[in-house]
């Protein structure tokens, strides 16, 4: 019996995916079971704790973000729990599903269609914001992108889950978006599980570790301008993994498995496949899953959609023609 919607993160649940590369023990966490649907639940739920411990919000305040949708949905639903109204600023990449949901917590949506320097949206996202907060200053900008609250949440509760009940993980896979999961988990594994390999997972066009701009169609993983949470220094690996790949390891583990998994999750199925074979037989890995597939319906898993922007190829099983050396699909560091 819960009090609260917000209550309701089921932050120790496993899958076992056995069989996605063999001699290897892999869990994947499962991040999307609560009423947000992802792991961004924990992190808007930590933002506004903090801000509310450092009175930075009052009773009937308002809050401005910017979401490519995972974050904009959890925000919504703990502002409509805790009576703040919220403005959540999106791009032309969000999907409907999460627009409408967040509409339907209350919140209003802001779409901005004006690409940044590098390609994307979320410079532009961020230079409305600022525009915003000079006009009203009655606003409050939480900033997941700089907020040490964000990674503080996932060291405290994402990645203290996973040791837990993995107390031995060899390697675990971390998808890069505001990398707030990402350095929250690197820092308590340096901490208290020093041999653990940590490898951060980012989408082929993301600028995060360096690489170069790119058109991307899903939102999520990636960014057009390296967060400010960033650290490099504390990933042993970066996995860089095209969209197509994706797509197609989405669409292969919800006909394999019975589970509908969102485009980030595939990302970091994909570059465990990727990188899987190069691993000691034996090896336990634990890859997060930050969001589940129904948000998806009309994107990853339409076959219209996926063959319009990627190609009939993109709807074929992942393994029938990847040349991870040819492709570019493959980039480690370390």
């Amino acid at each position: 019996m819960y009090d609260t919607a917000q209550d309701l993160v089921l932050d120790r649940v496993f899958l076992r995916l056995d069989g996605l590369v063999p001699d290897i023990r892999l869990l994947l966490k499962i991040e999307g079971f609560n009423p947000a649907g992802s792991i961004k639940l924990k992190t808007a739920i930590g933002l506004i704790e903090d801000a509310e411990q450092w009175n930075l919000l009052r009773p009937g305040g308002h809050i401005i973000e910017s979401s490519s949708g995972n974050l904009g949905v959890a925000l919504s639903s703990v502002c409509a729990a805790r009576g703040y109204r919220f403005t959540c600023v999106t791009d032309p990449n969000t999907s409907p599903q999460n627009a409408a949901l967040i509409r339907a917590f209350g919140a209003q949506v802001v779409v901005v269609d004006t690409k940044d320097a590098n390609g994307g949206f979320l410079q532009s996202r961020i230079d409305y914001i600022q525009d915003r907060l000079r006009e009203d200053s009655s606003l409050f900008w939480p900033n997941q992108y700089a907020n040490e609250a964000n990674p503080r949440i996932h060291r405290s509760r994402t990645a203290a889950a996973i040791l837990a009940d993995v107390p031995k993980v060899d390697h675990l896979f971390i998808g890069a978006g505001t990398t707030g999961t990402l350095m929250g988990c690197a820092a308590f594994f340096r901490e208290r599980s020093p041999h653990t390999r940590i490898v951060a997972v980012d989408t082929a066009g993301s600028v995060t570790f360096g690489f170069p701009p790119g058109k991307r169609h899903l939102p999520g993983l990636g960014t057009s301008r390296r967060p400010e949470l960033c650290d490099p220094d504390l990933v042993d690996d970066v996995v860089v993994v095209p969209e197509t790949e994706a797509i197609r390891m989405c669409r292969t583990i919800a006909r394999s498995r019975g589970i509908a998994v969102g485009g980030s999750t595939g990302s970091v199925l994909a570059a465990v496949a990727r990188k899987g074979p190069g691993l000691p037989p034996g090896s336990t890995v634990v890859a997060i899953a930050p969001d589940t597939g129904d948000r998806y319906l009309n994107t990853i898993y339409n076959d219209a959609w996926v063959e319009e922007r990627f190609g009939h190829h993109a709807l074929t099983p992942p393994g029938t023609d990847d040349h991870p050396d040819a492709d570019g699909s493959l980039l480690l560091k370390g």
